[in-house]
């Protein structure tokens, strides 16, 4: 069993940030000669993939199948339909996983892993297009595959160039790359990557104002030219800090904020119409906009909630609170 020597002082220090910007550097160089490399192999990978059926496959084993893995997990979540298959499960049973409208998508950085062996096989037999990721040109993986996306030898960022780091590193910036080409070939939206991430963070910020907003008689909102103390009974019955202003169409054309109370105290506030008192033009959104945008409309406008409208008609109210309670921040 081989002990591991804790770290000296000088390694845990200065050495230590000079290795991990040495890292960096080689694998930034190697996925920028990645880049340069990508030829009509590429466009090619992603015709095949677009123009099946059925799902893409992706396997791999050891460090590529951890990376085939998210590959996988990428492109499904971003419309394309996929799922891992483990090379070695696959010769026991899970060849039947596969059907003959996919799309198989193998990595190797030796394209000589014996586990494909039963993969490629089966692939002929049935005719399944196979797309490898491999480093080498002329492996038995690339002469069988249909398009053989190949990756530059970069040395390993690994000190004794063994452990694979700058290898899978560009195989996972390849299947980026792939996933990405494919979700806008497919037109895919926010509003699709809504419906595939509903938990979450992520999830919350892919809401709509409509799925957070106040509406009906909730929405604080009084016509042009009440008294200031009527809209301040508003205000105060509705508690979202602000009262919508509206003038004889129904349309928004002010708002009174606890900042224009403010602005405005004196003896004669009350006996005031909002008109004297309101912003006027105040910011508003719609009710299709997501709620991560809604978020940083709040943020960068520096207020507390926003009258949400349609056609310029109030129909709604959205507050910063509202956001914070489906963790959207």
């Amino acid at each position: 069993m081989i002990k591991s020597a804790p770290l000296s002082k000088k390694t845990s220090e200065t050495s230590a940030l000079e290795l991990a910007r040495r890292v960096l550097a080689i694998e930034a160089d190697a996925v920028r000669a990645l880049a340069e490399r990508l030829d009509e192999r590429f466009v090619a990978a992603i015709e095949l993939i677009a123009g099946r059926r059925g799902r893409v496959v992706v396997s791999g084993i050891g460090k590529s199948g951890h990376i085939a893995r998210k590959i996988a997990s990428t492109m499904a979540s971003t419309g394309t339909p996929a799922y891992f298959v483990h090379p070695a499960e696959a010769s026991h049973g899970d060849l039947g996983m596969i059907t003959a409208d996919d799309v198989i998508l193998a990595l190797s950085w030796s394209g000589e892993q014996p586990e494909m062996k039963n993969l490629i096989t089966y692939s002929t037999r049935f005719r399944i297009p196979v797309i490898a990721m491999t480093a080498e040109r002329e492996s038995t993986l690339a002469s069988a595959a249909d398009v053989a996306l190949t990756l530059p030898k970069a040395r390993e960022a690994c000190p004794h160039n063994l452990a694979p780091t700058t290898s899978s590193l560009m195989m996972l910036a390849l299947g980026d790359a792939l996933a990405i080409a494919l979700l806008e070939g497919r037109g895919f939206t926010t509003s699709d990557f809504s419906v595939l991430h509903p938990g979450g963070k992520l999830g919350a910020m892919l809401k709509y104002t409509r799925d957070l907003m106040h509406t009906g008689d909730t929405v604080p909102l009084k016509p042009s030219g009440t008294k200031m103390s009527d809209a301040l009974v508003e205000m105060t019955s509705k508690g979202f800090g602000c009262v919508g202003i509206v003038d004889g169409r129904g349309l928004i054309v002010g708002i009174v904020t606890d900042g224009d109370l403010r602005r405005h105290m004196g003896p004669d506030l009350m006996a005031a119409t909002v008109d004297e008192v309101m912003t006027r033009n105040p910011k508003t959104i719609s009710r299709d906009t997501l709620a991560g945008e809604a978020l940083e409309l709040l943020n960068s406008s520096k207020i507390t909630a926003l009258i949400v409208t349609d056609a310029n008609k109030p129909v709604g109210i959205v507050h910063l609170h509202d956001l914070l309670r489906a963790g959207v921040a």
